[in-house]
């Protein structure tokens, strides 16, 4: 594993893609508002763009300032392509979610290396009704060095972290009945939230290195020795979280990895099978900022 060398002047742009919340990040130099339009429609909010240290980085908080739009209802597409249209090499998704294992206790923070999409109305991909077909690989979901790297920042804030596990994606807006929480936990899941899914496929399509910061607010719905999990009980932990991951974030921003060497950034080279002949102007512009390179 290669990380880059600070003696080589190489500046990293990082996104950051904030859950709930997680609205802004302080500490940045440089700071500007980036108000983008994608070919997919408006990302949640205006982008903040600024300097930490020798890293820029790309903000977006998912749900909008202010929490406006539920999981559901998040435009994906129009976030992570904003992102990258921005000029994002990575993305880093800061989530709240529910525990599914004891181990993991509210306040803990997981380092998820896969997951299960139970997502239900959302669209996940964004070759969709343009006449063009493409089968990205995605067995490993989650980038190893960028993982890796956040694993280590989180280590050199003390936060007590768990490496690896598996995210399963609910529909929401809605927490979980009892039964769909037994069951969840009987498929071994970790963790449990609303909006990494179909997030990180499309960081993927993006050709986007992705890696997930879960931070553990409950025990959804399934632990007989906790209350239900409540928005009130949430918000209580999460607020606790937000400023841990914030550090995290900026021990992270000195020590991000390369994301040329990630498989993510060449997914589409090969994963395009339409016959390029048959794709007209029209949507060879709308597909520019995400694949123009292969077109």
């Amino acid at each position: 594993m290669r990380f880059y060398n600070r003696a080589m002047s190489v500046t990293r742009t990082l996104g950051v893609l904030g859950g709930s919340g997680l609205y802004e990040l302080e500490g940045l130099s440089q700071v500007e508002e980036l108000r983008l339009t994608t070919p997919f429609g408006e990302p949640s909010d205006v982008l903040v763009s600024g300097m930490l240290g020798d890293t820029k980085l790309i903000f977006l908080p998912r749900h909008g300032r202010g929490h406006r739009i539920p999981p559901h209802r998040i435009n994906y597409r129009a976030n992570i392509l904003a992102l990258k249209m921005a000029g994002a090499e990575q993305v880093l998704s800061v989530s709240a979610v529910g525990s599914m294992k004891e181990a993991i206790e509210p306040g803990h923070l997981v380092v998820v290396d896969n997951f299960i999409d139970r997502t239900r109305h959302r669209t996940d991909t964004f070759f969709d009704d343009d006449g063009v077909v493409a089968h990205v690989s995605f067995a490993e979901p989650i980038d190893g060095a960028l993982a890796a790297a956040l694993y280590g920042a989180c280590g050199r804030v003390g936060a007590t972290t768990h490496r690896g596990g598996v995210y399963l994606c609910m529909e929401g807006p809605q927490f979980s009945t009892r039964a769909e929480s037994l069951l969840y936990r009987s498929w071994g899941v970790d963790v449990i939230g609303m909006t990494n899914m179909p997030e990180c496929r499309l960081a993927r399509e993006a050709e986007l290195p992705y890696a997930t910061l879960a931070l553990a607010t409950d025990y959804d719905c399934w632990h007989e020795g906790h209350d239900a999990v409540t928005l009130e009980g949430v918000l209580a932990v999460m607020h606790q979280n937000v400023a841990l991951a914030k550090r995290v974030i900026v021990e992270l921003a000195g020590a991000l990895p390369d994301p040329a060497l990630s498989p993510a950034s060449t997914a589409m080279a090969t994963s395009i099978v339409t016959d390029r002949a048959t794709i007209g102007p029209d949507v060879r512009k709308k597909l520019a900022p995400l694949v123009g390179r292969y077109l």
